[in-house]
């Protein structure tokens, strides 16, 4: 998938505050898995429930590697149970396709045309043995909203907290 092509994927009718979780993969789907995923993935998302009504939401495999799921919750927000499911179901796709989603101590990051990913405390030792750099493109899985996904999921290393964090540690 070309880098900028996954924002056109993005439901357009939704508002920039809805809501988002971003779910990375310890490997990436490969295309039969992804095919099937996908399918799942839009049956979830057509039976995605809050407060006894269908969910404004939106869910797609990107990059082969991260599940994101998008609710556009400003007129009737989620309920605790609806984000439950979501995590639930999650978890159900993590025992399927045997494949870590929660682990948020790995991060991941674009060199060229491949995603590698490192452990959050190892990140140092990527960038001392030149496996990424300053420029190096990070995948900002914390981000919440679909602004900040469209302008802040995948950002130049120097530009992040994990890049501020480590580029410092380099530098003394």
């Amino acid at each position: 998938m070309n880098i900028q092509h996954w924002k056109s994927l993005l439901p357009q009718d939704f508002s920039p505050e809805s809501r988002v979780w971003v779910y990375q993969s310890s490997r990436a789907f490969a295309e039969p898995e992804s095919a099937k995923l996908e399918n799942l993935l839009n049956e979830y998302c057509s039976q995605w429930i809050s407060h006894n009504r269908p969910v404004k939401g939106w869910v797609k495999l990107l990059f082969n590697r991260f599940i994101v799921f998008i609710s556009d919750d400003t007129q009737d927000r989620l309920c605790g149970s609806a984000i439950d499911g979501s995590i639930r179901f999650v978890k159900e796709i993590e025992h399927e396709f045997n494949a870590e989603l929660l682990n948020r101590m790995t991060l991941a990051f674009l060199e060229g045309d491949e995603i590698k990913l490192f452990p959050v405390n190892k990140v140092h030792i990527a960038l001392e043995k030149g496996l990424i750099n300053e420029d190096t493109l990070y995948f900002n899985n914390t981000v919440t909203t679909k602004a900040s996904l469209e302008n802040n999921w995948i950002i130049p290393l120097k530009d992040s907290w994990v890049g501020k964090k480590n580029l410092q540690q380099k530098a003394v």
